[in-house]
């Protein structure tokens, strides 16, 4: 051997290494658990309801989360995510459970889903009191973490769901829900999603009338799903910090669900938080554009009504594009990569304006490590490992979270003091038009 070790004294070498190697990952999951018994992890989106909704129409009897999910069939979908023993395993001290109706319902029927879904997440903390409790505010969620109990939080995630009515936003909030992402997939008649051809090129008018009003309500402006336009323009107007409940850094991915550098430096100066996002494509480019592909191959094959090469034969469309995955496997994304763009954060915005935002059962695929909720703390783990504080890794689990919570709490005490509901409809914008 190069140097000169017999191979039963390079077999004691190397087990002297891996062994010194695992105290220092046991150390440093102490570090992290340590870190979580005082703070309260708090994800900024998981998307539970939804999939009770579709898997198991709305029906809590029919769900045991109590239990491992993680095997319960579902033919048509990925493994659940999220059960009460992998909370429980990943320190999740605070839930932002996200209350979505798809964009493919709009109306008085979108507002009344909606208020199906906060229904059907109140039930889910009546169902298992000893772990869940409601919260509304910042105290809430600290108390609620002190008693040993996970705060379950509300988030609407598109601005479709309030029908462009600010007296419907209100009543939002009057039933508990805490955010509000301003678009989802699709534009609204008054912002502009990420992923749809811009119409405002921002907000209009009675988009900023939303975001004051959400000011004076202290519900937290939600960024992630906007444009870059619109990012900017509600950075303009709010009087609040804001969050981006899950999304990551643009100059790692180039995705329009990213969010670019010159904004993560407004959201700096507004003392707003950036949680980021587990979804691979949002991690690194390599996966985004294997998404891209995966998707056309799909189209390629079978493109109802009008196109595909396998059209109207679903099982040949389905073993060529199995064919296809297995010809093309995904690239990896990892538990490195997702800490990766947590340290760009730091590096342009700085550590006082970061989150965690995994999207968890709202995603198909995850990224290796982190394939459910209780593997938050391998997040932690690997910033320790770089060389991360404890009061650093307190700050992006929870705490800078609740810090904007707390301030968006005052921003709106202050304006209740001085200002009315406001009585903006969208009308004002098609008043405006030339």
């Amino acid at each position: 051997m190069r140097l000169g070790l017999t191979t039963t004294a390079f077999a004691a070498v190397l087990l002297a290494s891996q062994t010194n190697a695992a105290p220092d990952d046991a150390a440093l999951k102490a570090r992290v658990d340590r870190v979580l018994a005082r703070t309260p992890l708090i994800d900024g989106h998981n998307d539970l309801p939804w999939e009770i909704r579709t898997r198991f129409g709305s029906k809590l009897e029919t769900i045991d989360l109590s239990k491992d999910t993680s095997g319960l069939p579902h033919p048509d979908g990925p493994a659940l995510q999220t059960d009460i023993p992998r909370l429980r395993a990943g320190h999740v001290g605070g839930q932002f459970w996200s209350v979505w109706v798809p964009v493919d319902f709009t109306g008085p029927r979108v507002v009344e889903m909606t208020i199906e879904q906060i229904d059907l997440v109140k039930r889910m903390a009546a169902a298992y009191p000893d772990v869940f409790e409601m919260a509304y505010t910042a105290q809430d969620v600290e108390r609620i973490h002190r008693a040993g109990k996970i705060a379950c939080m509300m988030g609407i995630e598109g601005g479709h769901q309030i029908d462009a009515d600010l007296a419907v936003l209100r009543q939002m909030y009057d039933l508990g829900v805490r955010y509000m992402t301003l678009t989802h997939t699709l534009d609204t008649p008054w912002a502009d999603s990420a992923t749809d051809n811009p119409q405002h090129h921002g907000l209009t008018t009675f988009g900023k009338d939303v975001v004051l009003e959400m000011n004076r309500l202290g519900m937290l402006v939600d960024l992630s799903h906007v444009s870059p336009d619109t990012m900017r323009a509600a950075l303009a107007v709010t009087k609040a910090p804001v969050i981006f409940s899950h999304s990551g850094a643009r100059a790692l991915d180039d995705h329009p669900r990213d969010v670019p550098d010159d904004v993560l430096a407004l959201v700096a100066k507004n003392g707003g938080v950036v949680m980021v996002n587990f979804n691979p494509g949002y991690v690194t480019g390599a996966r985004a554009a294997w998404d891209a592909d995966r998707a056309a191959e799909q189209a390629r094959y079978n493109s109802p009504p009008y196109a595909g090469l396998y059209i109207g034969q679903p099982e040949r469309a389905k073993a060529a594009y199995a064919a296809w995955l297995n010809a093309h496997p995904a690239p990896p994304v990892t538990v490195s990569d997702v800490a990766d763009h947590i340290e760009h954060i730091r590096k342009v915005a700085g550590v006082d304006y970061i989150g965690l935002g995994s999207d968890f059962d709202g995603i198909d695929y995850t990224p290796q490590g982190l394939d459910g909720v209780d593997k938050f703390p391998a997040v932690l783990i690997e910033l320790a490992r770089r060389g991360w504080s404890d009061e650093d890794l307190a700050k992006i689990a929870g705490g800078n979270v609740l810090r904007v919570m707390s301030q968006a709490q005052g921003v709106a005490r202050q304006l209740q003091g001085t200002e009315k509901p406001s009585e903006a409809t969208l009308a004002v914008d098609a008043s405006l038009a030339p």
